[in-house]
């Protein structure tokens, strides 16, 4: 138990020290790690994190199965990750082309995938443009005081008001009210081409 503490305050202090180092990654504060996350930017993209923040890329006493470290991908020129204040973000996708901003305050659970781009484009014309271009993708937007479940994806153009709770399991695209809980139990055909 004693052995583990000074593990996690040693990987805490090194990996804080080493991406303040990195051009365009900004702490406004401290910023507390749990295991080794990925993080890749753009040279000329931003990652900016909170003050109190925690990036937690450990199994380890959290309570339930998380398949893979935090991965904060800013990798387009002009993209921008923003997480706000108190967040504790467990084994967490994060992808911008463009812009994710997430406010304070909010918990976001394992195995989690927040992306503003589809990678590629829909190109049903001619689907094998698909394989060559990349999507524009459409800012995120998570307000303040919002809670996510764990398995939950986040689509680009999303917008999750301050104070709402999304459903473990949902997929998210468009506005979410505040204060509302919001949850997919359906699956449909949403248009044929």
């Amino acid at each position: 138990m004693m052995l583990q503490k000074i593990y996690n305050k040693i990987l805490n202090v090194f990996l804080s020290s080493y991406y303040k180092k990195l051009k365009g990654i900004n702490f406004l504060g401290k910023v507390y790690f749990k295991g080794i996350p990925v993080i890749f930017r753009h040279k000329e993209a931003r990652i900016t994190i909170g003050k109190n923040t925690l990036i937690n890329s450990s199994k380890k006493k959290y309570h339930i199965n998380m398949h893979s470290s935090c991965k904060l991908l800013a990798d387009r020129p002009e993209a921008e990750i923003i997480i706000g204040e108190n967040c504790r973000i467990h084994g967490t996708c994060i992808h911008a082309v463009k812009k994710i901003t997430i406010g304070s305050n909010c918990l976001i659970a394992a195995n989690t995938h927040i992306i503003d781009s589809n990678g590629h484009i829909l190109a049903m014309e001619n689907p094998i443009n698909r394989l060559t271009i990349a999507d524009e993708g459409r800012p995120v937007i998570i307000e303040d005081n919002v809670w996510i479940g764990s398995n939950v994806i986040i689509l680009g153009g999303t917008i999750i008001r301050e104070g709402s709770v999304i459903m473990a399991g949902s997929v998210v695209k468009g506005e979410v009210p505040p204060k509302s809980i919001y949850g997919t139990d359906s699956f449909k055909v949403i248009k044929q081409y």
